[in-house]
């Protein structure tokens, strides 16, 4: 099997997230690093996508309001609509070459969502697809949400998956330009916080079950 680095990098402005993928993504090209997973929190923010106005349309918070609560806006070359990020969340970015074998965006995209599914079963909660919406449900509430990219075959961006996140601030936006459903996280799952430590070893775990990688990092178990 392939190896499969991961970075913690704890706490990290989005930008700065942003731009530290499009370096890495060029060393994967280059054969200078091995795939890699990233995971992370960043600051509060709201990512726009590349699709349409990129969400613009479903922030319904105004711009004062965002100021008071130290919410960022950000574009981000991903795919999918508006979502919020902030502490609580671990993002996480695969930095991987899915050639030869895996050369599929809808396959790559399923295989994300299980990744997520997955960590939800180690916690006792049924997640599922939704058909036609991408990410990880619990009944109609999305606990995993996704936006990808893809550049000759290497991926950037990737999931937000919600243990500790503050769900308010999912009420500045139309999450994902989806009305009619909601959003919920572990800690409202289970009735208690989780530490995002733990939770982090559990989908490094899985995303290297899914997508045939061998750990290379000692800081996480296989």
């Amino acid at each position: 099997m392939r190896p499969l680095e991961i970075r913690r990098l704890g706490l990290v402005p989005y930008r700065e997230a942003l731009a530290l993928q499009q370096t890495l993504v060029e060393e994967r090209r280059a054969g200078q690093v091995p795939d890699l997973l990233l995971l992370l929190e960043h600051p509060p923010v709201i990512t726009l996508g590349v699709r349409g106005d990129g969400g613009r349309s479903h922030i319904v918070a105004s711009s004062g309001r965002l100021a008071e609560l130290g919410v960022d806006v950000s574009e981000t070359g991903r795919g999918g609509d508006v979502t919020y990020h902030g502490p609580g969340q671990i993002v996480g970015y695969p930095i991987l070459d899915l050639r030869p074998d895996r050369c599929d965006v809808h396959r790559y995209v399923r295989d994300v969502e299980e990744v997520m599914i997955r960590t939800c079963v180690d916690y006792g909660v049924e997640a599922r697809r939704l058909d036609g919406l991408t990410g990880a449900w619990v009944g109609d509430q999305k606990i995993g949400a996704i936006g990808v990219r893809m550049s000759r075959w290497i991926t950037s961006h990737g999931f937000a998956f919600n243990v500790n996140t503050d769900l308010d601030h999912f009420n500045l936006i139309v999450p994902c330009g989806i009305a009619d459903r909601g959003v919920t996280s572990l800690e409202r799952l289970l009735g208690r916080r989780i530490p995002l430590d733990e939770v982090e070893d559990v989908v490094a775990h899985h995303l290297c079950a899914v997508f045939e990688r061998q750990l290379t990092s000692a800081a996480v178990p296989a």
